[in-house]
């Protein structure tokens, strides 16, 4: 099977000047997945290149595959994502991955940006303070989730796990989804993106369908989110969001 002219186009956008080992040594696998990744999977939905590759980095976080994480950093920095987007996908990935998951991704951001020349620290895109943190997380937690449902979290939880509500608030959504770098949409598809390539987080994915709803992306962009998916996550954690995708769409 020969790499078509559409994937070879697209990988050569992504990585120009750049030759795999891996297509010497596994050729065969590699043109079913060039095919597949840059081509086939592409023909499906209308993501651009920067959002097509900031949910796809989100998912790599999700899954641990920091190789290929600094693969596709490279090619997202290339395609025009910019240093501070690439590291709010990463400070964004705290809240939902942890930081013992996180923790190896930062270092390798750090690694590709440095050797890209980019000075670091970046600026700080934090808009809250210790003071302010809880009533604007629980603003933007609102904003995102909807009133009655945040309302409906608070009110059902019993009085030794209030703390976890609070916490849910002020270090999530304060902290990490009410910084400046992403606009809230995008937040959304990166929330869903990880969620999905976790795995097991099947009701906190679903909670996320409905969030995208609510800050303006449909269905259809969402299951463009998981198109894009397949070829780093899977079939089958693809089609656990996609069953909770139709579950809240159709």
């Amino acid at each position: 099977m020969a790499v078509s002219d559409a994937a070879r186009r697209h990988h050569d956008e992504l990585f120009p000047d750049h030759v795999s080992t891996l297509a010497r040594n596994d050729p065969e696998l590699v043109e079913v997945f060039d095919n597949f990744a840059f081509d086939e999977v592409l023909r499906h939905g209308d993501l651009d290149v920067r959002t097509r590759l900031m949910v796809q980095l989100a998912a790599l976080i999700a899954c641990q595959a920091v190789g290929e994480y600094r693969v596709m950093l490279g090619a997202a920095l290339t395609c025009g994502v910019t240093p501070v987007e690439a590291k709010e996908i990463v400070y964004q990935a705290v809240p939902y991955v942890g930081m013992a998951k996180v923790f190896d991704f930062l270092h390798a951001t750090n690694d590709v940006l440095t050797e890209r020349g980019v000075e670091l620290p970046l600026p700080g895109q934090s808009t809250t303070t210790p003071d302010t943190r809880y009533e604007q997380g629980l603003a933007m937690q609102k904003q995102i989730v909807g009133a009655e449902r945040v309302q409906a979290l608070y009110a059902s939880a019993p009085e030794d796990e209030q703390h976890i509500q609070r916490l849910l608030s002020a270090h999530c959504f304060g902290d990490h989804l009410a910084r400046t770098g992403l606009d809230l949409p995008t937040r959304e598809l990166l929330t869903f993106a990880m969620l999905v390539a976790l795995g097991g987080c099947e009701p906190q994915a679903k909670g996320h369908v409905a969030a995208n709803l609510n800050v303006g992306n449909d269905r259809a962009r969402l299951l463009a989110v998981l198109t894009q998916l397949i070829p780093f996550i899977g079939y089958p954690r693809t089609l656990n969001g996609l069953r909770v995708l139709d579950e809240v769409t159709l």
